[in-house]
């Protein structure tokens, strides 16, 4: 098989594929934590965690490895300390220090956590300890892709030779919560490796639930100042980060990774927490200062209002005792025109209800949807991609009502809408993000799908859509009470993957087109035979399956209507080759929802089939193969399709629709399976099993 996948050929415009459509939803591991501990206790022994091995491979595969200390060992923290602490709940005692892995943006964000204990103690149990009921387990909470999940790690650290941890430490040598925190966090996400690259507003989000506020600083409002304030005493938590320094003067510091650090203390490319606000008065007048950390604990910014800054003596001598501190301990003070200056965005994690205090609960709704983009059914791209499809992406009718206590409103809604994709393997980093975004329409009715026809006739609300190659878009609207529409999607058409859809406001109803959209799909293609069919076959049933007889009936019993310029027929065989290809849990049958998409797909390709076949023969030869082949949106070599051709053909090298739609599926598994397995991109290594 490695000759075959090598040939696959990368498409030259960003689409990265997502968990195939066929492939089954398989949740991360949910290890119970309270079982765990207790049958450890029983046993006297301590938990090792096999789901997240001491291993190299719980580390990661590339470039981290390099970095490693030479005898990297795994220890536990009583062999590291005479009196390890989980947590210490003194506040300078939550310092910690940044490791091997270059995830500034995952401490910045915890750090920005450290001012709200609740909300710490929500990721962080505070009822676990070194000492009573120690078992060497300990868990931790996430909010993952719209639900809380709890994470379990056992307590083995990586060290170098000395006994010092390699990835985060905290300022006091006996405190490992931090650590342990890291660790499970890189559990979710894959490995170590897989936290090299994030942004705080990610991490923000993954310890709160919360919805991000973005503010490019070069562009910022000229009321940023009482966004601050605002979101000081709101308990918003908020970070930042600094420019990649390519016109900056710089000195290099091996010592810290590689980064640089720019001579006015500020490290280029950096994540930073804002961890206050402050408006002193000068001798001069007033002046608005911001209040930054560095999560490496050290390097700080040496202009205006720095530890050693002469703006300190404009200041009353009680003013300069309460705010200034003479530590290199990584935080500082700058003023609100240098931190617009240095700095490129600013980003504002609003608590969402589950995780507000009461009074702001009251305050506002917050609804979440999931969703997905599926190649040839609801994967419509964006109105900008001028193929006509943009109709076909799903859609989300969103009531805005008036809020009967609101003063300040005065016929206006605040809206909050937030779109994020999801990751498609366990490796966050595996794979580059599709650029996502939504479009947002004023609309009068609400019991029914909007027309392709609307699409040209009507402006979105959102006219200048954003869309970014990152996890979560978010915008923020002030709209009159009605009936919207929400129209999430990929830039381009054709591009796959799961996504949610978040709305918060004072008060809204909000609803997913969803049995309009597949009897659209369908529609286009056989009327009303889908939902003919699935009524007579399986309403009655609990817990439908089909195996490959009973597809082979179905396939062959259904009236194709719409192409009668050839009779489809499935033979036995190709019917069990689907099954396999299908059947991830090797069952034996399909489930009705494997039958769906199994059901799309053929309605896909058979419509690229009959565009393709231009003669009508009911068969393709190698050039059209190469054509239909790509109108799918994959790119095969010749080579590539010239095998295929001879293990799929007849004696003529033609392809028939049976061995089209084989072809096709066995193209797009083994291409995911590629794409899932390799490390770099260019190969995979199997073991006998796979």
């Amino acid at each position: 098989a490695m000759p075959f996948l090598q040939c696959l050929e990368k498409k030259k415009s960003p689409v990265p594929l997502r968990r195939s459509i066929f492939q089954k939803h398989t949740p991360s591991i949910q290890q119970n934590y309270q079982a765990l501990l207790e049958t450890c206790l029983k046993n006297k022994c301590l938990f090792t965690d096999d789901n997240f091995p001491a291993h190299i491979s719980s580390i990661g595969t590339g470039a981290l490895l390099k970095k490693l200390p030479r005898n990297l060992q795994w220890k536990r923290p009583h062999a590291l300390h005479g009196s390890p602490v989980f947590y210490a709940a003194n506040r300078k005692q939550l310092d910690l220090c940044q490791g091997l892995v270059e995830n500034c943006w995952f401490l910045a964000a915890l750090e920005a956590l450290t001012f709200h204990q609740d909300i710490l103690a929500a990721v962080v149990p505070q009822n676990q300890s070194f000492e009573r009921k120690y078992a060497g387990i300990f868990h931790f909470r996430f909010w993952h892709f719209g639900e809380w999940v709890d994470v379990v790690v056992d307590d083995r650290l990586p060290v170098n030779e000395a006994g010092e941890l390699v990835f985060v430490s905290s300022v006091y040598k006996n405190v490992f919560w931090g650590a342990l925190l890291e660790k499970a966090y890189a559990k979710l996400y894959g490995s170590y490796e897989d936290l090299q690259i994030g942004q705080v507003s990610e991490a923000l989000v993954d310890f709160t639930g919360g919805v991000n506020i973005r503010i490019k600083l070069a562009a910022s409002p000229p009321d940023l100042w009482d966004i601050l304030t605002r979101a000081t005493y709101t308990r918003s938590l908020m970070g930042c980060q600094t420019h990649l320094g390519v016109s900056f003067p710089s000195v290099s510091l091996p010592c810290i990774q590689a980064t640089k650090v720019l001579k006015n203390g500020l490290v280029a490319g950096h994540a930073y927490t804002v961890t206050g606000i402050r408006k002193v008065t000068c001798q001069y007048g007033p002046e608005n200062l911001v209040r930054l950390r560095n999560p490496w604990g050290k390097i700080e910014w040496k202009g205006d209002w720095s530890d050693s800054s002469y703006k300190w003596e404009l200041l009353s001598p009680k003013e300069k005792i309460l705010l200034r501190k003479k530590k290199e301990d990584g935080e500082f003070w700058m003023s609100l025109r240098d931190f617009k200056i240095h700095f490129v965005d600013l980003t504002i994690c609003k608590l969402t209800p589950d995780l507000m205090s009461q009074e702001d609960g009251k305050k506002w709704m917050y609804s979440l949807k999931s969703g997905r983009w599926v190649k040839g059914s609801t994967a419509g791209g964006s109105l900008g991609s001028c193929n006509g499809t943009f109709w076909m992406n799903p859609q989300y009718w969103l009531n805005v009502l008036p809020v009967e206590d609101s003063k300040k409103s005065l016929g206006s809604c605040n809206v909050v809408i937030s779109l994020m994709q999801k990751h498609s393997s366990k490796h966050r980093n595996r794979a580059p993000h599709l650029f996502i975004g939504f479009s947002f329409y004023k609309y009068q009715e609400s019991n029914r799908k909007l027309p392709p026809a609307f699409f040209t006739q009507h402006q979105p609300v959102n006219k200048h859509q954003v869309f970014l190659d990152e996890r979560e878009v978010t915008h923020d609207f002030h709209l009159e009470p009605g009936v919207y529409v929400i129209v999430p999607s990929t830039l381009e058409p054709q591009q796959e993957s799961e996504f949610i859809l978040r709305v918060f406001s004072r008060k809204h109803l909000m609803i997913f087109f969803f049995f309009n959209i597949l009897k659209e799909i369908v529609d286009r293609y056989e009327g009303k035979i889908w939902e003919d069919f699935f009524t007579k076959r399986f309403e009655q049933v609990s817990n439908p399956e089909i195996n490959a007889v009973q597809l082979q009936r179905i396939l062959n019993n259904t009236s194709w209507r719409n192409f009668q310029s050839f009779r489809l027929s499935f033979s036995l065989d190709a019917c069990q080759s689907i099954l396999a290809l299908l059947d991830l849990n090797a069952s034996g049958t399909l489930s009705i929802q494997e039958f769906r998409v199994l059901w799309k797909r053929l309605l896909f390709y058979l419509e690229v089939f009959q565009k393709r076949d231009t003669n009508r023969s009911g068969k393709l030869d190698l050039v059209e193969l190469h054509a239909a082949v790509q109108e799918t949106g994959i790119s095969l070599s010749s080579e590539v399709c010239n095998l295929m051709a001879i293990r799929y053909g007849d004696p003529d090298l033609k392809i028939s629709f049976e061995s089209f739609v084989c072809f096709m599926l066995r193209v797009e598994i083994m291409g995911e399976a590629f794409r899932n397995l390799t490390q770099d991109g260019k190969g995979i290594y199997l073991r006998e099993s796979e």
